[in-house]
């Protein structure tokens, strides 16, 4: 791991300076507003496969996860079959948990059947007002109603690894909300 040249700009504290890959995705890409069908559906995938894990482990094996799994093309994933799952838990570029890789081909499948809606669309609709900044770390939630609300409405139409923490993670990820603290030098950006 190379370190990281320090910047002096201030960050969230949940980011390592040591990993520029870590900085970077905090720097340009975390919080953004996220509106593309395919980009939240890989986002949806990624959070899931994070569950339990260090974002830093996901991030280090996204490019890994994208050659796996078509580039997070739905309508591939949503014909994977039983040999396509072997292949997957053999890859040793990704995380190997049964569980994730079926529920990652299930939510394939369910964002299909969503039909006329789109997976924005559904997403989108459980975003929260605006709200200022956090001062601190411990003001963050690991859980709100709206991401209950969105891990509920997930489950309902079929997804998995959807809980509401999951979900939470989500919307701070692709700019649902905006939980960059106060200090941090990452201009606010608007949905």
């Amino acid at each position: 791991m190379s370190r990281a040249p320090d910047d002096g700009l201030v960050r969230c504290g949940w980011v390592d300076s040591a990993s520029e890959l870590y900085r970077d995705y905090h720097d340009q890409e975390w919080g953004r507003p996220v509106r593309d069908p395919a980009a939240l559906f890989e986002r949806v995938s990624l959070e899931a496969f994070q569950s339990g894990l260090s974002w830093l482990v996901i991030l280090r094996k996204r490019e890994n996860f994208r050659r796996a799994f078509a580039d997070f093309d739905v309508e591939a994933i949503a014909r994977y079959t039983d040999a396509d799952v072997a292949r997957l838990l053999g890859d040793a570029g990704i995380v190997r948990n049964r569980a994730k890789i079926e529920a990652t081909i299930a939510n394939a499948r369910a964002t299909i059947d969503l039909g006329s809606t789109d997976l924005a669309e559904l997403l989108w609709s459980f975003a929260p007002p605006p709200r200022p900044r956090p001062a601190a770390l411990s003001e963050i939630p690991a859980v709100t109603p709206e991401s209950t609300a969105m891990a509920r409405e997930l489950k309902r139409r079929g997804f998995r690894f959807v809980g509401p923490t999951t979900a939470y993670a989500l919307m701070q990820a692709t700019g649902m909300v905006d939980d960059h603290v106060q200090t941090c030098w990452v201009p606010s950006a608007t949905a």
